[in-house]
């Protein structure tokens, strides 16, 4: 079944088998984890580009009813404003700045959550699909909040 959902969510993606040796090295280590490549540190950037470009393939399947195309053009645009967002952050002219622009990104993060979630319990798309957006938006949720928190700390 894990595997089943994991090969869904790569489709869902469009990750090539190098990027799905990263991803099954976060899955197996957290937030600690190391790609395949080089032994760096996952990269972030990736992952919310991954995911924005899963909820727009999302967001094409729901458009063919009328509720589907108001959830979906939110889903899309909430979702491709967190990589937005978080890529701001690397330009902040000062801490402030860069735990704000960190903020407005987990705050688009928990409202791509919320559209996930109302697609589920509105049954517009396949549950298993839907599940695993809604998986990996819990997961870069609870990654920005530990990245405001941490960048709180060090004021």
């Amino acid at each position: 079944m894990a595997t089943a959902i994991r090969s869904h969510w790569l489709r869902l993606s469009g990750r090539t088998a190098e990027a799905r040796c990263m991803t099954d090295e976060v899955k197996s280590q957290g937030s600690k984890a190391k790609s395949q490549v080089g032994g760096r540190p996952a990269d972030l950037r990736e992952r919310l580009l991954d995911f924005a470009a899963a909820c727009l393939k999302l967001g094409g399947r729901l458009a063919r009813t009328t509720p589907g195309r108001y959830v979906a053009g939110q889903l899309m645009r909430s979702s491709a404003s967190v990589g937005a967002n978080y890529m701001e952050t690397r330009g902040a002219e000062s801490r402030a700045d860069f735990i704000h622009k960190l903020q407005l990104s987990l705050k688009e993060a928990k409202e791509s959550q919320y559209w996930l979630a109302l697609v589920c319990r509105a049954k517009l798309d396949i549950p298993e699909a839907t599940s695993i957006l809604v998986a990996e938006a819990d997961a870069l949720v609870r990654i920005l909040a530990k990245s405001v928190v941490t960048a709180k700390a060090r004021r």
